[in-house]
């Protein structure tokens, strides 16, 4: 059994050409993590077979988000997230988290696999304002308080939660900026 550690104000970078892969049954238990899982997280495999994946949740992370989530995933829908995660050293690092689900031949949903790249700076610090004012909204009144703080959230800006995403992750600055007009004006 792990015990989570104490969680210190201190971020691991790492870099952005690093993927994290990782994998748990239905209940969200660990079955596979890659090497740069273990390099980032600093457990080994061993420790997290059988796991619960949340384990490696930061306190400041919204039960709203994770519950999002996995009503996506079973609903059959592919997520993606931005999540704050915590290593055994006590330190956080934030990636940009895809999700999908795995069915056997039947059908019957059977693993989760997520792909994590490093979340850039720009991208965390955006994010974790809002994360702030979900978890206050959590503390007072839930999750459902967390999820109503959200969609208000999201339909000021006249978006649903996968564009806002898409939104936040896109490259900033002039020349990115130039570089995405030129690729949908070619497309």
């Amino acid at each position: 059994m792990i015990y989570r550690p104490i969680v210190l104000d201190k971020e691991i970078k790492f870099s952005k050409k690093k993927f994290i892969v990782s994998k748990t049954d239905m209940e969200g238990n660990i079955v596979f993590v890659n090497q740069s899982f273990c390099d980032i997280s600093g457990y080994k495999f061993e420790e997290l077979r059988g796991e619960p994946h949340s384990i490696l949740r930061h306190p400041d992370m919204p039960k709203a988000i994770f519950y999002l989530m996995w009503k996506s995933l079973l609903a059959g829908m592919e997520v993606s997230a931005i999540i704050k995660n915590v290593a055994k050293s006590g330190e956080y690092y934030w990636v940009i988290a895809d999700f999908s689900m795995q069915r056997d031949n039947y059908g019957k949903l059977q693993t989760l696999s997520s792909f994590k790249r490093a979340a850039p700076e720009y991208v965390s610090r955006d994010i974790e304002s809002l994360y702030q004012a979900m978890l206050s909204a959590e503390r007072k009144g839930g999750i459902e308080a967390s999820l109503r703080f959200l969609e208000t959230f999201l339909q000021e800006r006249g978006m649903s939660y996968n564009e806002y995403l898409e939104d936040l992750v896109e490259e900033k600055g002039f020349l990115a900026s130039l570089v995405n007009k030129v690729n949908k004006a070619l497309s």
